[in-house]
């Protein structure tokens, strides 16, 4: 299967379409548009949330919005600048609230988990948002702004307020896809993590020699235990957020 990711696309169409610029987006005669580059998206939107990002194709975009797959290329050049439009609207919906006085800690604590939200509700976006060529429309451009700003007051220099932001950011990205991940994979055995195990135990039992695996089953013991299975997505959001935020400690608050 061919990966797709964010700025694939021509980069003129691409922020033109993102910015609003009709005119440089597409030249086209004839009678006025029946629907809208808007409409057109929130409907790509509405199929990746309900179908996954497979089932975005530039025909039933087309089928979704009532008209023609040939038209539909006369309001989005094609599915590279499709799903940047996606993602930047993505982006643009995200609530952003001014950020008060709390540390930088509980700002960045915020700020990753409005993104968790984000890519929970919309798993797709872990696979095509890419961090290296964001699009650069005004929905990226204003959640940009909106989480440097959660940085001000802790003294990094500019490169690495950038860096930390990113840091931050792959962490969560990361844990989301690991989590979506795994939430597939209940789905499409149609078993629980719990269920798995208890049909692998009696096998599991005589195979895991704690003599030949000790700390493998010391440790596994008791990581199942406390989590309920062999991997948890809310203890390893837990524990994953809370050292990715102290390794931005140590540049922000070193030790003296």
């Amino acid at each position: 299967m061919t990966e797709e990711s964010t700025g694939a696309g021509e980069p003129s169409r691409t922020l033109a379409l993102l910015w609003g610029d009709q005119r440089t987006a597409r030249r086209r005669k004839g009678p006025a548009r029946s629907v809208t580059v808007e409409r057109v998206v929130d409907a790509a939107l509405m199929l990746a949330d309900e179908q996954g990002l497979g089932a975005v194709t530039m025909r039933a975009v087309a089928d979704r919005v009532g008209v023609s797959a040939m038209s539909l290329y006369t309001y989005v050049p094609g599915k590279p600048e499709l799903l940047d439009l996606m993602v930047d609207t993505s982006y643009a919906r995200m609530d952003r609230e001014p950020w008060d006085d709390a540390s930088w800690r509980a700002r960045l604590t915020s700020v990753a988990t409005a993104n968790r939200t984000l890519l929970v509700a919309h798993p797709w976006l872990t696979e095509v948002a890419a961090l290296s060529r964001p699009p650069l429309g005004p929905g990226v451009m204003a959640k940009y702004e909106h989480e440097l700003a959660a940085l001000d007051g802790t003294g990094l220099p500019d490169a690495d307020t950038d860096a930390a932001l990113t840091y931050l950011l792959g962490f969560v990205q990361s844990h989301c896809r690991s989590a979506h991940d795994a939430a597939r994979v209940t789905t499409d055995s149609a078993m629980t993590d719990a269920d798995w195990w208890a049909a692998n135990q009696p096998l599991l039992a005589r195979v895991l020699d704690p003599e030949a695996f000790p700390r493998a089953v010391r440790v596994g013991s008791a990581a199942g235990e406390a989590q309920g299975s062999a991997w948890s997505a809310d203890h390893a959001w837990k524990f994953g957020l809370a050292r990715t935020l102290d390794g931005l400690a140590a540049l922000i608050d070193p030790p003296s």
